[in-house]
């Protein structure tokens, strides 16, 4: 089972910013994190962040092919990001958001997302845990789909 993991814009500063939203956990801490967990559980991992829209749906565009779902994490483009929101429809594979900080208890524009009603579950507010329970979900999901 191979799932994609999507990190968007200012996800590569984890660990330095905002480290009372977002934790001190780097990008590199989860994703190790990840791939271990991904491996008691079975899967295999792809990711990519980028701080460019375009660069992430063509990176979905070109492993949709290969992958059974996404954990996505699309920073402020989640919020915004209607081209984001259409590649992920277009794959026709499932995905489960997530998000670090507790997006509805922050500034009133992050409490919308345009992912989340595309999304079979929606993790928010665990910092670094939020990926390790929306692995686990998709995987789960997967399973049993």
């Amino acid at each position: 089972m191979l799932i994609g993991v999507l990190n968007g814009p200012n996800l590569n500063l984890l660990g330095e910013r905002e480290q009372d939203q977002y934790g001190t956990a780097t990008l590199a801490d989860i994703n190790r994190t990840l791939d271990d967990l991904a491996g008691e559980l079975g899967a295999e991992l792809i990711k990519i962040q980028s701080n460019h829209e375009g660069e992430l749906v063509e990176w979905i565009q070109s492993n949709t092919a290969s992958v059974h779902g996404w954990l996505v994490n699309g920073g402020g483009y989640s919020h915004t990001s209607v081209a984001l929101r259409d590649a992920l429809i277009a794959s026709r594979r499932p995905l489960v958001e997530v998000h670090m900080s507790n997006i509805f208890a922050r500034e009133e524009f992050r409490r919308t997302s345009l992912l989340s009603d595309i999304s079979v579950g929606v993790i928010t507010g665990f910092r670094e845990t939020s990926y390790e329970f929306g692995l686990r979900g998709l995987v789960g999901h997967l399973r049993d789909t």
